[in-house]
């Protein structure tokens, strides 16, 4: 229930790379930092989240699940203003920012950047044009970023290390895997565990996901198949 005298609000956080996901990363909390002292100071009172881990900036609005399930409960909820920390976590892409906005601003939501305010409110010439230069700017490191690391990644490459691709579980927590094998490996009662069986038997030996819950039936599948790799 929102506050008296206060706007009701949600926040919409994105992350573009799955090394980002997790309350403990540094991306996901800086946002709601962001987003929430800026609500406070504005009288805003924030009744949702709306998460999309692992999204490309570059991905059109629609596209994203987070953002579609935040339209859907704004189209119930009466919510009209939507909280980011900066234009780059709504888009990075120039063209999907300028559309996505045009969108919002279609259907009569406020879209607020905590850290300048007035980018999408105000919708001057002069306003517009600094939206798109900093978006345009936005894109621009972002593709000089992965211009370098692609270039960091060839030439450890040439070396014959391993640079791409995110660690197996098997390189993470060999105990973790070593168990999902064996416990996949001999029966009970002369039946082979199922995937779900397996992740509640780890869970109840400790192992649990980055999340703090069992894992899902398709990580111990990818633990399962990793021994007859």
């Amino acid at each position: 229930m929102a506050s008296k005298g206060k706007t009701k609000a949600v926040a919409y956080l994105r992350t573009s790379s799955a090394a980002n996901v997790g309350a403990d990363k540094d991306s996901e909390k800086r946002q709601r930092q962001a987003i929430e002292a800026y609500a406070r100071a504005a009288g805003y009172e924030l009744v949702f989240s709306y998460y999309d881990e692992a999204v490309s900036g570059a991905d059109h609005v629609a596209d994203r699940p987070g953002f579609t399930t935040m339209m859907e409960g704004i189209a119930t909820n009466g919510v009209r203003t939507i909280i980011v920390e900066t234009a780059s976590r709504f888009a990075r892409d120039l063209i999907v920012q300028e559309t996505g906005y045009a969108m919002l601003k279609e259907r009569g939501i406020n879209l607020i950047a905590a850290d300048s305010p007035d980018s999408f409110q105000d919708d001057t010439p002069t306003a517009k044009l600094i939206r798109q230069v900093l978006g345009a700017v936005s894109e621009f490191e972002k593709t000089m970023l992965v211009t370098k690391l692609k270039g960091a990644r060839d030439r450890k490459r040439a070396t014959g290390v391993k640079v791409e691709g995110r660690k197996s579980h098997a390189e993470l927590n060999p105990e973790l895997v070593a168990l999902a094998k064996k416990l996949y490996r001999y029966p009970v009662n002369g039946k082979r565990r199922s995937l779900r069986e397996v992740s509640a038997e780890l869970a109840a030996n400790g192992f649990v996901g980055s999340n703090g819950k069992p894992y899902q039936a398709m990580s111990i599948k990818r633990m399962i198949e990793a021994q007859y790799r």
